[in-house]
């Protein structure tokens, strides 16, 4: 922390509990105005210095007299006055951690008695190299003072970008400071985590920051269901309305790195991308499961599911072929033999003939290319699979389901052999699964049903996590945004959401306040497994600054055979 900043005290302690956290009177010459929500502030008490998030502000008075009588508006002198004595500004903050010197620092000093003890302050500049950070167990005395926080208490609690020994990614910078406040991205993969915010607060854009930190420091391989083509090529970018301004997609700032496969070929050739893989799914791979989860969007009876399990076990994969091409003759005589409903399965008949409408769904399948899918990630490549005009909820739901399940059941297996093995080369690559609307796969009536229910539960369990992106969390299952261990929310109107976000939070109440006050652009609440506490930032602008930092040109400066060797090199020295 730096000294000078210390040295300026901007208020005291008056009063407050472990549970509520600490009042604290400002001193006249700190403008009430400047202290805002989210600004992070230190207190120093006797042994510890504390870490502290500003909750909320408020104005007092000595005497109520003042209230009842007080001064005109043009009568400057007396207002100044009373300011400080008989008029005051509060704040409330929220300690988070604790920093404490190590016991071997401390040891000397009372083993040498002096007479003239250094001031806390001064004790605490002395041992700023031996702290360490520990959950808020207590809290400083009365009449403890208050300071800004400095740049060295963040580094202190969240790291730096550049540490040899942690994949950190700087996320964005406090409300009122340029430091880079860091998320641990071993931590944040290795559990299901969410971006939330209501529509038109940047989510498309956090999501992309995150994944090219993901991508750029290696710690893990990404498969994205991109339903708005927003993350694998360029995308328009929100605010300008008197001109258009793009955006890059993680293909540019990656090419060597990044796949996309594209289940409408056509609309990712208009924009640009000429070397998207084609996506085809065939009905032989649709499960009854996968039907479960868009049963609103074919409006199908719990009798006709039923039926499609009887269909199912008579035809095997095959099923929905067979199905679709079956007289009313077939229908009757197969509901004689084999105790089906012959008007539910009319019923369902002609609801699957929707499925024909959708582009990427074939009979059969030369090739299997939700294989091919896993052999990328396998190799190390992340994959982004573009929607184009398949974007509605059934095309969405019913695709990323599909691919989903089979990639999962095959990181199963592996997980499995590793386990068995105890071999490193058996261990699979961390996988992030990325899905938008993802209360649409995660609400409770169909959590059961789908396979992200089923990752979110597992939590690491088979190297396989998610990133839901949505603007509905209270839609999520209370159970999933539990296990959900990384949080980044912008701003949220609906009082059902926000209780979403602090479910299993401790301390939650008093972060409610401050997600409200969020600016509508570009601030965001972090908190979760990937951050020792919970942060306000302002996120970092995904520009072309941005771009140079994160992407890699000298992908971009070599033709395409000297990529995939360059390619092939990097994923052998990382044991990909």
């Amino acid at each position: 922390m730096d000294s000078v900043a210390l040295d300026k005290a901007i208020g005291t302690v008056i009063q407050g509990s472990l549970t509520q956290g600490l009042e604290v009177r400002l001193h006249p010459d700190v403008w009430v105005e400047d202290m805002r929500v989210g600004k992070f502030l230190v207190v120093q008490g006797r042994r510890s210095r504390f870490f502290c998030m500003l909750t909320d502000v408020a104005l007092g008075t000595a005497n109520p007299r003042i209230l009842a009588n007080p001064p005109d508006p043009s009568n400057a002198f007396l207002q100044e006055v009373l300011a400080g004595s008989g008029t005051y500004g509060t704040v409330n903050l929220s300690p988070m951690l604790m920093f404490t010197p190590t016991q071997t620092q401390e040891a000397p000093a009372k083993r040498n008695g002096t007479s003239k003890k250094r001031s806390n302050l001064a004790s605490f500049e002395a041992n700023t190299n031996a702290v360490e950070l520990l959950p808020v167990k207590t809290i400083p005395n009365h009449f403890s003072q208050v300071y800004d926080a400095g740049d060295r208490d963040f580094r202190s609690v969240f790291g730096w970008e550049d540490d040899p020994h942690r994949r950190n990614f700087a996320i964005g910078m406090p409300i009122d400071m340029d430091v880079p406040i860091c998320i641990d991205l071993d931590r944040f993969v290795e559990r299901s985590n969410g971006i939330f915010g209501k529509s038109g607060t940047g989510k498309s854009f956090l999501t992309r920051l995150l994944l090219s930190g993901i991508i750029r420091r290696r710690a893990a391989v990404n498969l994205i269901f991109d339903m708005h083509s927003e993350y694998g090529w360029e995308a328009t970018s929100e605010g300008s309305r008197t001109s258009v301004s793009m955006v890059k997609g993680l293909r540019q700032l990656f090419p060597g790195q990044v796949q996309i496969y594209t289940l409408d070929p056509e609309s990712t050739r208009r924009r640009g991308v000429r070397d998207a893989q084609e996506l085809f799914i065939s009905f032989d791979q649709i499960d009854v499961e996968d039907l479960m989860l868009v049963r609103g969007e074919l409006n199908l009876s719990e009798a006709s599911l039923e039926n499609a399990i009887i269909l199912r076990n008579e035809f095997g994969r095959s099923w929905i072929n067979r199905l679709l091409t079956m007289t009313n003759e077939e229908i009757q005589e197969f509901c004689e033999v084999k105790m089906g409903s012959k008007s539910s399965i009319m019923a369902l008949q002609r609801k699957l003939t929707r499925l024909e409408d959708l582009k990427y769904l074939r009979q059969t399948c030369p090739k299997n290319y939700v294989g091919q899918i896993l052999e990328s990630l396998e190799a190390g490549k992340h994959v982004v699979v573009e929607f184009g005009s398949q974007s509605n909820m059934l095309s969405y739901m019913l695709a990323t389901n599909v691919i989903a399940r089979r990639i999962h059941a095959s990181y199963v297996r592996k997980a499995e052999t590793f386990l068995q093995t105890k071999n490193v080369s058996d261990r699979p690559h961390q996988l992030v699964i990325t899905i938008e609307e993802a209360h649409r796969f995660l609400d409770p009536a169909t959590v059961r049903q789908t396979i992200f229910g089923t990752i979110a539960r597992e939590m690491r369990k088979y190297f396989v996590t998610l990133l839901v992106v949505d603007q509905r969390p209270s839609g999520i299952d209370n159970e999933v945004m539990s296990q959900v261990g990384t949080r980044i929310t912008a701003l949220l109107n609906d009082e059902k959401d926000i209780d979403a976000i602090f479910t299993g939070v401790s301390g939650g109440q008093a972060l409610r306040s401050v997600l409200a006050k969020l600016d509508s652009k570009q601030q965001a609440l972090v908190l979760g497994h990937a951050v020792p506490m919970p942060v306000v930032v302002r996120t970092r602008p995904y520009d072309e600054t941005f771009y140079a930092e994160i992407g890699d040109p000298d992908w971009e400066a070599l033709p395409d055979e000297a990529v995939l060797a360059a390619a092939q090199s990097a994923r052998a020295d990382l044991g990909f």
